[in-house]
């Protein structure tokens, strides 16, 4: 007589899988793939040594919050001059594995309305706050961008009324488009633009780390076109290693879109040694050839005319007229009528030197 074979022999026999009946089974997480990461935050400095730049202010923050002194602080100035990181690691700093319960983040770009501030600003900043053995009971409210916050949200902030509890570090560009009722309650720092020392360095430490292909001048145009902002040159960085085996400054300046050092050297030839005509054809061909901006050429041959012997009473009035050119063309005004001003602001120079020298 024939064995009879069940299905739960089989499955018993051939299925190797853990029997996780009447379990939660817990799926771990995917490892994150660090190169889909952007270097911005791949690089962010995890504590305040780590900041690049400005050692009196974060020393100076460093030095309150270990005192348990900390003030409300306001932040400000350009991007990317260290001023989310600074705020950031101080947090890592006071709260360490608790900072998630510790600290508001918002980004007062995005919500900046009044209910924002009535909702979720006052109820994190009402309750008790819990202290963590040797860290800091006081908690945190980072306000990003908090210049762009309405005037009302402003005046509904209040942060005097949680003093005891909270602490609110506002951070924005522009500090006269904050209130002066809450400059008045806050300690003032400004972050100026950053070094080219201080970003070269930093530079160094992630084309090391990425193991980058970097010579000299590549990272000079990095630094010249970063001036002064590290998000936009670790940025800029990034875009060009995809992009480029090779970092060279002629593929940083053609993965921007900038025009190259010596296009503006030829741009500004042109400008102070041809016709009207020659001028115009030329820079058009070039600017059409290679992709360039008219607002871009612009300012560059006004860097380039700051580095050259002219007269003040010639330069001067060369300057201000480039630069209301640079501000037509913000206003989206017609590029060929501003090309020829330009021609034409060089025309007027070149004869304002050659009447001086006779």
């Amino acid at each position: 007589m024939t064995d009879v074979i069940s299905l739960m022999d089989i499955d018993e026999e051939n299925d190797n899988r853990p029997n996780n009946k009447g379990k939660n089974v817990v799926v771990p997480a995917p490892t994150p793939d660090t190169r889909a990461t952007p270097w911005v935050e791949k690089y962010r400095p995890q504590s305040l040594d780590d900041v690049a730049a400005h050692r009196d202010i974060v020393e100076t923050i460093d030095r309150l919050s270990s005192g348990n002194r900390l003030p409300h602080l306001l932040l400000y100035g350009p991007p990317g001059t260290g001023k989310t990181s600074t705020v950031l690691a101080l947090a890592r700093k006071l709260y360490g594995n608790q900072m998630q319960n510790m600290i508001l983040e918002l980004n007062a770009s995005d919500a900046r309305g009044i209910d924002v501030v009535r909702q979720q600003i006052q109820d994190f900043a009402s309750t008790q706050s819990i202290s963590f053995g040797p860290k800091s009971g006081v908690k945190l409210v980072l306000l990003d961008e908090a210049d762009a916050m309405t005037k009302d949200a402003q005046f509904a902030l209040l942060i005097e009324k949680y003093t005891k509890s909270t602490r609110f570090a506002l951070i924005g560009n522009n500090v006269n488009k904050i209130i002066p009722a809450l400059q008045s309650r806050c300690t003032r720092f400004r972050f100026a633009p950053l070094d080219a020392v201080h970003v070269t360095e930093r530079l160094r430490h992630v084309i090391k780390a990425e193991g980058l292909d970097v010579p000299e001048n590549g990272l000079k145009a990095l630094v010249r076109l970063s001036n002064g902002d590290m998000r936009k040159a670790l940025n800029i960085l990034q875009s060009t290693h995809m992009a480029s085996q090779q970092i060279t400054e002629e593929a940083v300046y053609l993965c921007t879109g900038n025009p190259l050092p010596k296009d503006i050297e030829q741009i500004s030839y042109w400008l102070l040694n041809e016709s009207f005509a020659t001028s115009y054809k030329r820079i058009s061909e070039i600017k059409t050839r290679k992709g360039l901006a008219i607002v871009d050429i612009v300012r560059e041959v006004t860097m380039f005319v700051f580095k050259i012997k002219m007269p003040p009473d010639v330069r001067v009035p060369l300057i201000d007229e480039m630069a209301n050119i640079e501000y037509r063309l913000s206003l989206a005004c017609n590029d060929k009528l501003q090309l020829g001003s330009l021609v034409s602001a060089f025309t007027r120079a070149r004869a304002s030197l050659v009447a001086a020298a006779k």
